[in-house]
């Protein structure tokens, strides 16, 4: 699955989160959060459990 960047930034950012952050609360490593905020693509478990942690719907997170 591919997140849309620019979603999840807003999203980092609405929620006042860096990526470490977020890597700790999600027990996703950095890198992969990094990649995934950089535009790499992730498994479909890795979408969910960001948008879980960021108190969203992983349709709206996902890339169109």
């Amino acid at each position: 699955m591919r997140i849309d960047r620019k979603k999840l930034t807003i999203a980092l950012l609405d929620a006042d989160l860096t990526q470490k952050q977020l890597s700790e609360l999600t027990g996703i490593s950095r890198a992969t959060i990094n990649g995934v905020v950089n535009g790499r693509s992730c498994s479909n478990q890795t979408g969910r459990t960001i948008a879980k942690a960021l108190k969203m719907e992983i349709n709206d997170l996902i890339e169109q």
